[in-house]
Order: C-alpha cells, then structure tokens, then sequence
C-alpha cells in the first residue's frame, strides 16, 4: 500500500512541482488570483477592506451573487447559460411582497411559493432547451425580457415593503450566541474551527483513498499548504465575523449550498453526468445517459435558486423594487468564467465559481472605498472578465 504521507509524487523534486502547478493552473490560479486581488485592496484601502464590519457587508452584498453562481455553474458545465435569472430573481422578489405585504401571508408558505415558482420558471425553460433544441441562449433571453415585464405588472412600477421582521431576518439577521464572551462571537467561532477540521478531515480521508489506488498525483508539499491557507482562511474569515455581529443567516445558508452541491458534483451519479453531458454530449448519449432529461433538471434548478436570491435580496432592500436583479446576470456568468468554468462545457467546480463571485465582490467593494466611479468599476470589471476568458482559451490551445 501507497504511503499516505510519501507519494510518489511527493518526491520528485521541483520539476514534478512545477509540471502539476502547471496541470492544474486553472484551480490554483484562482485561488492565487483571490489572494492578490485582497493583499492589493487591503493595502490600497488602507486595511479598510478587512475590517470585522465591512467583511460582513461584504458576505451580505454578495450573497445572492454566491447563490446564483452555485446553479450557474452547473448550467455552463452542462453546456448552456441562463441570462434569464437577474430578471427572475426580480420577478420572485416582486411576489414575495405581494404575497407577504399585500396579502399579508405568512412568510414560510410565501417563501415555499415563491421557490416552486422559480423551479416552474426553470423547468419551462428547460424543457424549451432540453427536449426541442432551442439555444439556451435564445429561450432565456425571451425568459429574460417576459419575466423582467412580469414583475412590472407585479409592482405596477412602484416599490412594495416593507417586509415582516421575521423574513428579513434571512438576509440581515445573525445567529444566536449561545456563550457570553466579551468582543468575540464564540459560536461562530466554534462553528468555524469545527467548519476547518471538517475540511482537512474530508481531504485527508480522499487522498488516502487516492493513496490506497494508486492513484495521488498532488505532490505532498501541495497538498500540505493547500490545506493548511483553506483552513487558515475559514477560521480567519469567521474571526472576523465573529469580532463584528457573528455569522449572518445567510452565510449559513451559503454553507450549505456550497457543501450540498460541492457533494453532489463530485460524489453523485447525476453529478458526474452532467460534466459528461457538458464534455461530450454525443459521447454521454452512446453511454446511456439521459441528457434532455439532465438539461431539464440543471435549469429548474437554476430557477429555484435565483428564485432563493430574489427572497435573500428583497429581505435584504426590505422592499421589492422594479430595479431588483437589473444586470445581475452578467456578474453571475462572470463569477462563474472568472471561477474557472470553461465555456465549452465541461469544466469547472463549486468552489471556484464561489471564489469568482467573491473575487468580484472584493473588487467592487476595494473599488467603492477607494472611491472608483461606477464607470471605471464596469470597464475594469469587464477586463478581468475577457482575461480570464482569454486565459481559458490559452489553456485549452495549449492542451492540445
């Protein structure tokens, strides 16, 4: 049996350093791209952007971001893209209102509504896609523009709020502390060390099983510091949310999403299909794989998770507005791209499309302190965008 702790790979010398860092610099660029886009907006804002406070606006104003970029990123492994969920988001936080302020319904049955609607919206789009070949590009641009006019209708170009104070509390309310401890939020900070060790835990168990084939080629060193900076990083982030008003509830609902869907694309039978379906569709097709039927599912899936950002982002204004999700797509697909996703399909994980929606986020808030106008933050932001792209292509032209 393979020694877990002297891989092969693990003593190989620089040379084998090198020739993995450049077999994966798709998953460790990001990273080291995440890294230096912080140091650099840390020491432009004069250490402004890691304060307790504004690391918690910063989770806050990104959340609904980090929930789209979860299905999205499914949608672009699959092949397809979804312009249509800034424009749903909107329209399912325009029925909350009505249904929570006008019809004045309890916010758990709305909230269960307003989800099945967003699934209804993806199905229907995804059965357009699916099973009569029309463009995804196409039948969610039309998605876009009805439902951007349904909630129109909806709010009838008024805002509606505000909300219940038990709703908002999903985007704008933190979890209890269970401990009096002066200056720290001790549950969070249990919360995030057991969080750390969970992590390390799961990736020593995959490299002993890797170890146990035969089969680890990240050399040991690589292997080490990666899991020491992802633990280093989560109890630091949750130190600093836990020295400010602790974990937001959304941040928990983040967690979840993250682990859940991270669990089911590499460790589940329909997870794995539907890389296969976005890596090779005629090939998955010849295995036996159902791919109308997987088309179907990422897109509903991607509706009752827009449809989840749209109650987080209405809690969070504490009114539905007819502004809600304007342009939002474009920063999703763009944290999806910028996270590793190829647009071939195929390629691409949770957590990268997770650190692109944050390395946006770093940005516009680094760019907001220092005073960058809104004109400059969308060019910049559309450079970074074409980078990555064009760092895809490279990659890929190299590959073969």
């Amino acid at each position: 049996m393979t020694d877990l702790t002297q891989p092969s790979s693990a003593t190989g010398g620089p040379s084998v350093f090198v020739g993995y860092l450049k077999t994966h610099l798709r998953e460790y660029g990001i990273l080291f791209a995440l890294i230096a886009i912080v140091v650099f907006f840390q020491i432009a804002t004069d250490g402004i952007l890691l304060r307790p406070a504004n690391v918690t606006n910063l989770v806050l104003q990104n959340s609904y971001i980090v929930i789209m970029a979860v299905g999205m990123l499914l949608v672009i492994v699959c092949g397809h893209i979804d312009l249509s969920v800034g424009s749903v988001m909107g329209f399912v936080g325009a029925l909350a209102a009505v249904l929570m302020v006008q019809f004045d319904l309890h916010f758990v049955p709305a909230a269960i509504i307003c989800l099945a609607v967003g699934a209804a919206i993806g199905a229907v789009q995804g059965y357009w896609i699916a099973y009569w070949k029309i463009p995804s590009f196409i039948v969610t641009l039309a998605g876009m523009l009805v439902f951007k006019g349904l909630m129109m209708v909806l709010l009838k170009g008024q805002s509606i709020g505000p909300f219940p104070d038990s709703f908002r509390m999903i985007a704008s309310g933190f979890i209890p502390d269970l401990f009096a401890v002066e200056g720290i939020h001790m549950l969070s900070m249990l919360l995030g060390v057991a969080a750390a060790a969970i992590l390390v835990l799961l990736s020593v168990r995959a490299r002993a099983k890797e170890a146990k084939h035969g089969t680890p080629d990240e050399p040991f060193a690589f292997f080490t510091g990666r899991n020491i900076l992802a633990a280093g990083a989560v109890v630091y982030l949750v130190y600093l949310l836990a020295t400010s008003r602790g974990l937001p509830n959304v941040f928990i609902i983040m967690a979840v999403l993250i682990a859940g869907y991270s669990f089911v694309a590499k460790q589940t039978t329909i997870g794995r299909r539907v890389y296969a379906v976005g890596g090779n569709q005629k090939a998955a097709k010849l295995s036996g794989i159902n791919s109308e039927r997987l088309t179907f599912l990422v897109f509903a899936n991607m509706g009752m998770l827009a449809a989840l950002a749209g109650l987080v982002f209405a809690a969070r204004l504490n009114m539905a507005t007819p502004k809600a999700g304007e342009t939002f797509e474009l920063d999703v697909i763009a944290a999806v791209f910028i996270g590793g996703a190829s647009m071939a399909g195929g390629v691409g994980t949770i957590v990268g499309a997770v650190i692109g929606a944050f390395i946006m986020g770093v940005m516009n808030n680094g760019m907001s302190i220092m005073g960058i106008g809104i004109d400059w933050q969308q060019m910049i932001k559309g450079l970074v965008l074409l980078a990555a792209v064009i760092f895809d292509v490279y990659n890929k032209n190299k590959a073969a």
